[in-house]
């Protein structure tokens, strides 16, 4: 198993029989390496997005057909895609969970909003999401774009996530503080990597306040197309 920060909240997770791209915005992605993007998109099975934002779908759609794969995410955005885009996609909702490659992949809530740019204002894009993501022994927690909500009480009991990957830039997310807060007081990560921020200048540029929430947590802070190798557990 082994995750790729993209930039951003962008992944490339791979994990049992399946590369899955989370979020790839690359294109015009300032934290991303443009002359790197035939690396990171490489033998991807399945693109898997939170929200409908740009900064989220980003790529999506050129990557889907130019490698022929799915698109995986909320029912609304992906049928849409699906009549009007030409995709092969996987629309499903919330606690619904689909079988990408051997590894088990649950929509969970997110609380934010999830919109697509229109001539005359933004669209309605379904609603945001995250995902737990089981395989190798693991549950990832994807937090996807949100802030602190209840939801995460039963969320963190329920799946029992060893691993988050959180929002945690601020502004339009939780920030550092209230990332740490969350994953301390519903959930019990063995190890937490950091996303949606560095950006820009709007957004943490470190994770320092993070790490002195969390003691005695790994809290990775990612370097973007370096992997983190990530041990199967039994």
């Amino acid at each position: 198993m082994k995750l790729t920060w993209l930039g951003h909240s962008g992944f490339r997770l791979e994990i049992e029989q399946a590369v899955i791209l989370i979020d790839p915005w690359l294109s015009g992605n300032p934290m991303f390496p443009q002359d790197r993007r035939a690396e990171a998109i490489g033998g991807a099975t399945h693109v898997l997005i939170t929200h409908g934002h740009g900064d989220h779908t980003g790529d999506t759609l050129a990557i889907a057909r130019e490698l022929k794969i799915p698109v995986v995410g909320i029912y609304d955005l992906i049928s849409t895609w699906q009549m009007h885009q030409g995709i092969e996609g996987i629309g499903y909702n919330k606690g619904g969970t689909v079988d990408l490659g051997g590894a088990k992949v649950t929509m969970v809530n997110a609380s934010h909003s999830s919109s697509m740019e229109g001539n005359e204002g933004p669209i309605y894009a379904g609603h945001e999401s995250g995902y737990m993501i089981a395989g190798e022994g693991h549950v990832i927690y994807v937090s996807g774009d949100t802030d602190i909500m209840a939801d995460m009480a039963w969320m963190g009991e329920y799946h029992r996530p060893d691993i988050g990957i959180l929002c945690a830039g601020g502004h339009f997310t939780m920030d550092m503080q209230r990332a740490a807060w969350a994953a301390r007081k519903y959930f019990d990560f063995k190890t937490v990597i950091p996303c949606h921020y560095r950006t820009f200048p709007l957004l943490a540029q470190n994770a320092e306040e993070l790490k002195a929430g969390l003691p005695g947590v790994e809290v990775i802070e990612p370097e973007v197309m370096q992997p983190i190798p990530i041990p199967a557990r039994v």
